[in-house]
């Protein structure tokens, strides 16, 4: 992919997808950042209780193989750090590895690792909650652990998902915004303006199917399409109230009026049912791709992929979110992963400084990251560094834009949203059916998910 291209590691779908990847939203939910001292610090000088503290203690680091690379950055530049490196999934396809192996430290009383990378956004939901009349995983970074500058740098709305009742108990890597990705040189070459709203979206790829059958406008193969059309229709599917209370109604006209589009694109078949990272998605529209909604990884995970679609230098543009008439602009967030440091460490100081460095230092975010920092300043100048590739052909302030503009009415919640769209929907979708027909099984799947969780489902 190179480090010009807006990239991720694409995500691989083993039955159950990773969890909630997603850029999501706030969490009203009643935080427990463990209560009552215990060990040697009990009155918690950060909020949290603290064991006895050895600023020379060794930091155990938990990463997948996508950031490697920040370990290696933070190790050249602070070589005094001892630190341990351990390699796991990062909770990958849906796997809740974090979580279950967070658990059994927790019944075993030790183990735990001083900072973990997860690639999901759901963890603040449960490791900012005791387990077992235990302390939470999760510090609180707000009380002073990490500086309020620092906290206050993120994009605005990035640590949404990082965030319980009010408390910041992890930090965002990277923003995974959706945008309008699309093929510059044929929409001029075909005469097409680039879509204003989703009303025009529709509408091109109804012409695009009589004047130009093959080329495509999207794709619903992947179990995060409820997060790139759905979530930026205000389709309340996923709206996380409190700490186990969900609300879901997806027979809305938020989310009928988004699954009405996709039928008519789905049906004339500019939009198919294949995943975006299958040979068969290669073989069929390399090179006829004229509009991809999708996440800011697209770009290098996709497009600027000789492995993939290998769009040419000079043709791909980005657009902003499409707007549905009437209405402000908003759009859904597919990934950007979480850093958490744990309540347990024997160094926090180190563990902080770990934490800080990989979310905020330039030598990783903007010198060696694939993926649009979270961090604003270091997201302004990875923007640039990607324009003066020459790789685009257009700016890329659209990316930045989009960030902002994550729609809140989508929550965080412990089960997987996609998990539950790759399970109900894909198959069914397969089948041919409608996927305005499908709505209310989609809305007893996420109830049943959501009740098997502990949620109360309004």
């Amino acid at each position: 992919m190179g480090e010009t291209a807006i990239s991720r590691r694409p995500r691989r779908l083993s039955g159950a997808v990773r969890g909630a990847g997603i850029l999501a939203v706030a969490l009203t939910m009643a935080a427990c950042n463990g209560g009552g001292g215990t060990g040697d610090n009990p009155s918690g000088s950060y909020g949290f209780p603290q064991v006895a503290q050895d600023d020379k203690a060794e930091i155990t680091v938990w990463v997948d193989a996508d950031r490697a690379g920040a370990v290696e950055a933070f190790k050249k530049a602070n070589p005094a750090v001892p630190v341990k490196v351990v390699s796991y999934d990062g909770s990958a396809n849906g796997s809740n590895s974090f979580r279950t192996k967070m658990q059994l430290f927790d019944r075993a009383g030790s183990g735990w690792p001083d900072v973990v990378f997860s690639t999901q956004n759901n963890d603040a939901a449960w490791a900012s909650q005791k387990t077992g009349g235990k302390q939470a995983f999760a510090a609180v970074l707000g009380g002073g652990l990490v500086p309020k500058a620092t906290l206050d740098g993120f994009t605005p709305g990035s640590l949404n998902p990082c965030t319980v009742e009010g408390k910041v108990y992890c930090l965002r890597n990277d923003l995974a915004q959706a945008v309008l990705w699309y093929n510059k040189t044929l929409l001029d070459r075909f005469g097409y303006a680039v879509p204003a709203t989703w009303q025009d979206y529709q509408a091109l790829g109804e012409k695009v199917a009589r004047e130009h059958p093959g080329y495509i406008v999207g794709t619903v193969g992947d179990a995060w399409t409820p997060e790139v059309y759905f979530w930026a229709s205000k389709c309340q599917a996923n709206g996380i109230t409190g700490p186990k209370s969900v609300t879901v109604s997806t027979g809305s006209t938020e989310c009928k009026r988004a699954a009405t589009m996709l039928d008519t694109l789905i049906k004339n078949g500019t939009t198919p049912n294949i995943s975006v990272f299958t040979p068969e998605f290669v073989k069929k529209y390399a090179g006829k791709v004229l509009l991809m909604p999708g996440p800011a990884w697209y770009a290098g995970a996709i497009f600027n992929n000789p492995q993939s679609l290998n769009v040419p230098k000079g043709q791909l543009g980005v657009a902003a979110p499409p707007a549905w008439q009437g209405e402000t602009a908003v759009t859904g967030n597919v990934g950007g992963g979480t850093w958490f440091i744990s309540s347990h460490s024997k160094n926090l100081k180190a563990a902080a400084t770990f934490a800080e460095f990989v979310t905020t230092a330039d030598d990783y975010q903007v010198n060696v990251a694939p993926g649009y920092p979270a961090f604003a300043a270091a997201g302004d100048k990875w923007i640039k560094k990607q324009e003066s590739s020459g790789y685009y052909a257009t700016d890329l302030r659209p990316v930045v834009k989009a960030g902002t503009e994550i729609w809140d009415g989508w929550g965080s919640g412990i089960f997987s949203q996609e998990a539950i769209w790759a399970k109900t929907m894909t198959p069914a979708i397969a089948g041919g059916k409608s996927l305005v027909d499908l709505l209310p099984e989609w809305e007893t799947a996420i109830k049943n998910q959501a009740q098997v969780n502990g949620y109360t489902v309004k």
